[in-house]
């Protein structure tokens, strides 16, 4: 395929999804705490653009002129646009807290308070909190006393303090200043204590504090042989990419281990401060840090906005969005087994309108059944107190031959997996660890059982994790079943994972890297082909990401052949769709509202016989290329139209759903005249709803 094409940059791409997400904080149609949350999400996502794709832009900048235009990128060029955009966001974002969600709370009686606001009486409960809650955990390090190498903390929150020594020897002010003056930093302990501190309500008023401002007001009672001038705060963000030289030779669990060590020294990409620091303060600090002019950042008086997750709710519901229990699936309300009902029908999920509870049932039915056994299962993201595992661990002391496959490399998981790894294993469960340049990212589990003297396999694959905490906020799809086609070709999968075989031929499953990118181009190409010869040809496809240039050049010409093509593509969207003579054919939205999309799901009209698939992966290079990801078909019809239901409901969705163009405006797709609005996370529920006969 040629590449000579547009595309997005997905640097660009990545913070317009951002903007999206800034967006809903700014839409009134939201509940105010939701407003506050997508702020936070807003923030937390920065955070994460800037520890590993603008830390690998800056990685590039030492490379010679020559290897630049091999790279087809100026990372220089790029970095500075980022920086514009990103600026200009953060101005929105200042804009929306400071004019719309401060007032609003106000409105509610809620008040975002500082250390200069507080009545007498608000400042002494302030001061008891801080001298029993805080206090014990300031450690203050001066700098110019000490010769050990500078290390802060990647994210964590920091005062730079600009002090004066007392000294009543020295009369004269200004020789006391310049004999005297000193800098320090404390670190503000915001991942030991809630970064908000609420007082106590006074009638109806509700007030709130940052926990920097708690702070702020006893500094001079803390430093009580300084005068403090100035308390301005900072973070650092480093370069959070796992570096590991050589995958392929020597321990590859060993240099991980190693590898999370020096992440935490990682290079700085972004040192965001408070703009009213002095000139002479962030010379001293960059100088200290060793920064170069294209690491700092001017932010606003408070950072890590991802905070605002936690915001105190003073239970007020008309402020958070209406809740949406989970429903129960009618095959399995009262069922007593699981494994009875998968062997009658398959089973199909849709998270979180749906309760994630049948997933543990499941592995923890498979720990106590005395017919089973042996389970397989694939961990990529678990939860931090993970039922699964501990499911697991039963099992293996049940006398169950139980293996798990622990992928060690997933980004800011890789510690938490070594230490479930590590649980497991002394629970007797064979754990199989990270292949060498590639990632598991298939979410996979298979259950074997004696039925008749025979061995049957049922089996759970979906297009998210095993992690139940996720499954409340991330939107994916879920499969039980007992297909013989499926389940055999599963059981392929963990002899792949085992290292015990190296077959890569599947008939049923579509797994990368071996057939999955193949698979798409000749479903991509048979559309072609009934679009060449006048047919109707249709391609749906919903991805988190569009990145991949081989599998977007595939949608152009798809395109220019005339099939139509629509997408739902939650985040980066490198394909720039509408475009006469290149996409025409090609329609794009991106959803964000309460629950986060993450379901892969590709449907092929195929001459009227539609082709339905789930999978793990997105059409990003890493997912096509350098990850083991599984992709199945959704053979029964019912679960089709369920399918077909879901997608089209989010294709009519005319209340979250904006229309990615080429403009990059993100305009909101709006109900024509007279037409019903559709926001497809609230319609989809009460279909699941009405189908399951929940009643209200």
């Amino acid at each position: 395929m040629k590449k000579g094409f547009q595309t997005t940059n997905r640097e660009i791409s990545w913070l317009q999804f951002n903007e999206r997400v800034l967006q809903e904080a700014r839409d009134e149609r939201n509940p105010l705490y939701e407003r506050i949350k997508f702020l936070a999400i807003y923030s937390s996502n920065l955070d994460e653009f800037f520890r590993v794709r603008v830390a690998s832009l800056r990685s590039l900048l030492n490379l010679k002129k020559a290897e630049h235009k091999e790279l087809e990128i100026d990372p220089r060029g790029l970095i500075k646009k980022i920086h514009q955009i990103v600026g200009a966001q953060q101005e929105m974002f200042g804009k929306i807290f400071q004019k719309q969600i401060i007032p609003a709370l106000a409105k509610n009686n809620i008040y975002l308070v500082n250390e200069t606001e507080l009545s007498a009486e608000q400042a002494e409960q302030v001061r008891k909190y801080f001298t029993v809650k805080v206090l014990p955990l300031l450690k203050p390090l001066f700098p110019a006393r000490t010769t050990a190498d500078p290390f802060i903390n990647n994210r964590s929150l920091y005062f730079a303090l600009d002090l004066l020594q007392r000294d009543e020897a020295i009369e004269k002010p200004d020789e006391r200043k310049e004999r005297n003056r000193e800098y320090a930093i404390l670190e503000i302990p915001s991942a030991e204590l809630p970064r908000f501190f609420t007082l106590e309500k006074k009638g109806k008023n509700i007030y709130v504090m940052f926990l920097d401002d708690v702070i702020r007001l006893s500094l001079r009672e803390y430093f009580v042989r300084n005068e403090v001038l100035g308390a301005y705060s900072f973070k650092m963000t480093r370069d959070a990419e796992l570096h590991i030289d050589d995958e392929f030779q020597g321990d590859l669990l060993a240099k991980i281990q190693e590898g999370l060590g020096t992440r935490k020294k990682g290079l700085p990409s972004r040192f965001l401060y408070d703009p009213n620091m002095p000139e002479e303060m962030l010379k001293y600090l960059s100088k200290y840090f060793k920064l170069s002019e294209d690491d700092l950042i001017a932010g606003g008086r408070y950072h890590n906005f991802s905070d605002l997750m936690s915001f105190p709710n003073p239970g007020i519901p008309s402020l958070e969005n209406k809740p949406q229990p989970p429903v129960a699936h009618r095959d399995l309300a009262d069922a007593r087994s699981i494994f009875s009902v998968m062997s009658q029908k398959d089973i199909l999920f849709f998270y979180p309108y749906q309760t994630y509870d049948y997933v543990l049932q499941f592995i923890n039915q498979a720990a106590k059944d005395q017919a089973v056994i042996a389970i397989k299962i694939t961990l990529y993201r678990v939860a931090t107190n993970s039922k699964i595992v501990e499911a697991l661990k039963e099992a293996a002391k049940n006398g169950k031959e139980v293996t798990a496959f622990v992928e060690i490399k997933a980004r800011f998981d890789e510690e938490m997996n070594l230490f479930w790894a590590g649980e497991l294993e002394r629970s007797g469960v064979k754990v199989l660890y990270s292949f060498p340049g590639l990632k598991v990212h298939c979410k996979l589990c298979i259950v074997t059982r004696i039925e008749r003297g025979e061995k049957k396999r049922y089996c759970y694959l979906a297009s998210g994790n095993f992690n139940e905490q996720t499954s409340k906020i991330y939107s994916d799809v879920g499969l039980f079943t007992t297909d013989p086609r499926l389940t055999k070709e599963v059981k392929e999968v963990f002899q792949i994972l085992g290292r015990k075989e190296r077959s890569t031929e599947f008939d049923h499953l579509i797994v990368a890297p071996f057939t999955m990118r193949k698979f798409f181009e000749k479903r991509i190409e048979k559309e072609i082909k009934f679009a060449s010869e006048g047919n109707r040809a249709e391609i749906t496809v919903k991805l988190n990401s569009l990145e991949d240039l081989d599998m977007i050049a595939w949608l152009y010409e798809a395109s220019n052949a005339g099939v139509k093509i629509r997408l739902i593509i939650r985040g980066l969207c490198c394909a720039i769709p509408g475009v006469p003579g290149m996409s025409a054919n090609i329609r794009a939205i991106s959803i964000v509202d309460r629950y986060l999309e993450h379901a892969r799901i590709f449907i092929f009209h195929n001459g009227g016989n539609e082709r339905y698939y789930v999978a793990s992966a997105d059409w990003m290079a890493r997912n096509l290329t350098h990850r083991i990801e599984v992709g199945f078909p959704i053979y029964d019809e019912s679960l089709q139209k369920e399918i077909r239901q879901f997608i089209d409901m989010q294709l009519r969705d005319n209340v979250k759903a904006r229309i990615i163009a080429k403009g990059r405006n993100n305009k909101y797709k709006r109900a024509a005249s007279g037409a019903e609005n559709v926001q497809s996370q609230v319609d989809f529920y009460k279909y699941l709803r009405a189908k399951h006969r929940v009643s209200e």
